[in-house]
């Protein structure tokens, strides 16, 4: 009889994945550690490390500018997921419904974007909208406008910027789960009369929901985090909160506060996607 090969246990599964848990810990873990005790610090954190005072944490959000610029960068990453969410859907859902050859390549296309540097693709946008950039040039020649109009340093120039980074999250978020629906299930409720409109609305939004939501918040995550797009694209007249961690931590040095803010930040992030985790599962879970 041939003998079947033993499990391995929970000692050599742990000693297998020892070093990626230690790259973990070292890299990701206490760095994060000593950053939140670094917004704790009384003082500005680079230069005085000890203590422990809540004043940054009062200074935040006691104070109503600050307030509003977590607002803002908050709405930002909503507009950002809502408008890759309606590129994103169909996109995502005709890829899935491709032959697996044929949508090889087009993932492709949707992936390359992220091979590029972010920095590199900011300032390609800089160069396309600015001035005597390719869309003043040929709304110029097209006689829609006279002269060069100023694209930059607008929200709405943020708006597009960030969604043509994160868009690849959502389409590939969709089609992940798209692909996993029977298309049979289309075909029936074809045959019950119902249109592509209804299909697409009772029958795929509902099932590709894990899908989108998953997307939506990969979306809504960069999207808040975000620091060289509001700086080079948005300039001064966009307040996103990522821009002013950057600058505490890099210009004015103050560590402690720039600490705070990120935690701030991420607590409001997992906040907001903890409420809409919970609205989707009562939504679509219990039903």
């Amino acid at each position: 009889m041939q003998s079947t090969p033993a499990k391995p246990g929970r000692g050599h599964l742990l000693l297998l994945i020892s070093p990626l848990l230690a790259v973990l810990i070292a890299f990701l873990v206490l760095p994060l550690v000593w950053l939140f005790r670094a917004s704790f610090y009384a003082g500005e954190g680079f230069v005085e490390r000890s203590g422990f005072s809540l004043a940054h944490y009062q200074h935040f959000l006691f104070d109503g500018y600050y307030l509003s610029v977590l607002v803002e960068t908050l709405l930002y990453g909503v507009v950002t997921a809502i408008v890759c969410a309606v590129i994103g859907f169909p996109v995502g859902y005709s890829l899935a419904r491709l032959p697996p050859q044929r949508r090889r390549w087009r993932m492709i296309i949707v992936i390359l974007p992220l091979t590029l540097s972010l920095v590199v693709v900011v300032f390609g946008w800089v160069a396309i909208l600015g001035r005597s950039g390719l869309v003043n040039s040929i709304l110029v020649a097209s006689g829609l406008f006279d002269s060069p109009h100023t694209l930059l340093f607008n929200k709405t120039a943020v708006i597009i910027v960030l969604v043509q980074q994160t868009i690849p999250f959502m389409i590939l978020s969709v089609m992940s789960v798209v692909a996993q629906i029977d298309p049979v299930l289309e075909h029936a409720a074809a045959n019950l009369r119902a249109n592509r409109f209804v299909t697409f609305a009772r029958v795929i939004i509902p099932l590709a929901a894990p899908g989108l939501m998953a997307g939506f918040v990969l979306v809504f995550v960069i999207a808040i985090s975000a620091f060289i797009t509001p700086m080079l694209v948005g300039g001064s007249r966009i307040r996103m909160i990522g821009s002013f961690i950057y600058e505490q931590m890099m210009s004015s040095m103050n560590w402690s506060f720039g600490a705070a803010m990120a935690f701030i930040i991420l607590g409001a992030g997992l906040l907001f996607t903890a409420l809409l985790n919970a609205l989707a599962a009562r939504r679509f879970v219990r039903r």
